[in-house]
């Protein structure tokens, strides 16, 4: 089976890495000139949770491509999977497959986008929820900074054969679990994701911050929230390997000190991997918005993955104050308007009791 990775960043570059060593025909896509001739000129240079490597692979420019692509995993950044798919759609047909392979609620938009071209979106579109962890440091260069599956499913819910084709080549790089409900493990990534995005307020580990009791109870309250639009919206959010959202349904304060529990083990499962590895000093120190934010020095993800609950919650009419707050914050750091630091924590504990939400 063919792949064609576009985006090759952390996640598409360390899945087409591992699937080129088992050798499946893997091309990985990028539109950074830079790090696609490195790729060319060296391979993938690949250290962190599993050790050094050098892995040859083969790369493109998105203007080198040429039909057929075989399976397309959609890697890129969310606010560039539209984009990045309707460059290529002039080389798909009915029967292509396109995976999105990264955070967010891409997949209608990208159904839209291939529905427009007079392609069946809705067969060929597939869903996913890469739960594993990395950085593009430099060209041609990536840093592995966490284990962690694979989800993969159809939309309709069925056990298709290309699905399980598909996972048994994903699998060469981490454990794949296939879903029936793919679209409700997509919600709750996001709904998780909102403290991942409460996380990127401070420049500092997590375990300065989710790993804090007094942050740590501000990030439930916000998860809360978004679990609640998901409710309203009526979606039956689905639980991950280091989420569960029963956890987040809180209503006593037992059940804060469960929740509390739950974050504390989700940063362990994170971090122990890198534990095994105290002669790396990791350059990803927190997460993927705050790696685009202070390392990158470009705006994150966040408007177009997690920042979308808040049109979702509005059309529901569900209250979206909190989580509406804190993206607001996110992007006035992105803008230069907001210094990151524990003031906005400090600033977001405030309105959570302003406005009735602070966890018994």
């Amino acid at each position: 089976m063919k792949f064609t990775i576009i985006g090759s960043g952390a996640i598409g570059g360390l899945a087409g890495a591992w699937m080129a060593e088992a050798g499946h025909d893997v091309t990985l896509v990028d539109r950074w000139e830079e790090h696609v001739a490195a790729m060319k000129a060296a391979g993938l240079k690949i250290d962190g949770v599993r050790g050094d490597r050098e892995v040859a692979v083969t790369a493109a420019l998105p203007s080198e491509l040429k039909a057929p692509l075989g399976v397309v995993l959609i890697a890129t950044k969310s606010q560039h999977a539209v984009e990045a798919l309707k460059e290529i759609i002039p080389l798909l047909d009915e029967g292509s497959c396109v995976i999105s392979f990264q955070n967010g609620f891409n997949e209608p938009d990208l159904i839209a986008a291939l529905n427009e071209a007079g392609l069946p979106g809705d067969k060929i579109v597939m869903g996913s929820i890469p739960n594993y962890g990395g950085a593009l440091v430099d060209p041609g260069y990536i840093e592995f900074v966490h284990e962690g599956p694979i989800q993969l499913g159809e939309l309709d819910g069925t056990m298709s054969d290309r699905l399980k084709e598909i996972g048994e080549a994903l699998s060469a790089l981490t454990e794949v679990q296939y879903s029936t409900h793919i679209w409700g493990q997509i919600w709750a990534k996001e709904v998780y994701a909102s403290q991942v995005v409460f996380s990127a307020l401070v420049d500092a580990p997590i375990r300065e911050s989710l790993g804090n009791e007094r942050y740590a109870r501000i990030a439930g309250a916000i998860v809360k929230e978004a679990l609640e639009i998901a409710d309203a919206k009526g979606i039956d959010v689905q639980p991950f390997d280091f989420f569960d959202p029963a956890n987040y349904r809180v209503k006593t304060a037992e059940d804060t000190r469960k929740l509390l529990d739950n974050v504390n083990h989700a940063i362990w499962l994170l971090k122990k991997d890198q534990e095994t590895k105290p002669a790396h000093q990791f350059k990803k120190k927190g997460s993927g918005i705050w790696w685009d934010i202070v390392y990158r020095k470009r705006p994150s993800e966040t408007r177009s993955s997690s920042g979308k609950l808040i049109d979702y919650g509005r059309e529901a009419g569900a209250d979206t104050r909190l989580n509406a707050k804190l993206f607001e914050m996110i992007y006035e750091i992105e803008e230069g308007k907001r210094e990151l630091g524990f003031h906005n924590y400090d600033e977001l504990e405030a309105y959570v009791a302003e406005i009735g939400k602070t966890l018994p």
